[in-house]
């Protein structure tokens, strides 16, 4: 990324969603996939809230859905592809700037008044 770019524009809206997060998080892990049943119970999702999701992945590229009958019982399996590995790299490299600028500006007593890991209440 250059100087003129803004890191912020690279955080994309289609993995910046705590779910899709989550399930980009998992699927990158593996070049064989992950069941849809594995998926959901990794990312305590619901069949309808999982299938939302990977339907938006999907339509983007990220993700490729592969649906077979393995021992005559359906199958479908989430295998991330090359753009949206490249993609979510790219995303992550992103945010975790964001994270070190904000962690950055934060005044030395305040970091002090607010340890990360603390429920704060105003």
């Amino acid at each position: 990324m250059s100087h003129n770019e803004n890191i912020y524009e690279a955080l994309e809206k289609i993995f910046h969603e705590p779910n899709r997060l989550a399930i980009m998080s998992v699927v990158c892990a593996s070049d064989q996939g992950f069941s849809f049943n594995e998926l959901k119970e990794v990312c305590n999702l619901t069949d309808g809230n999982l299938n939302r999701h990977l339907k938006v992945l999907d339509e983007a590229g990220a993700v490729r859905i592969e649906k077979k009958f393995v021992d005559a019982k359906p199958r479908t399996t989430i295998i991330i592809t090359a753009k949206g590995l490249d993609r979510f790299n790219e995303y992550l490299s992103a945010l975790s700037e964001v994270l070190k600028k904000a962690k950055e500006a934060i005044p030395e007593e305040r970091k002090a008044e607010a340890p990360i890991g603390k429920l704060v209440r105003a």
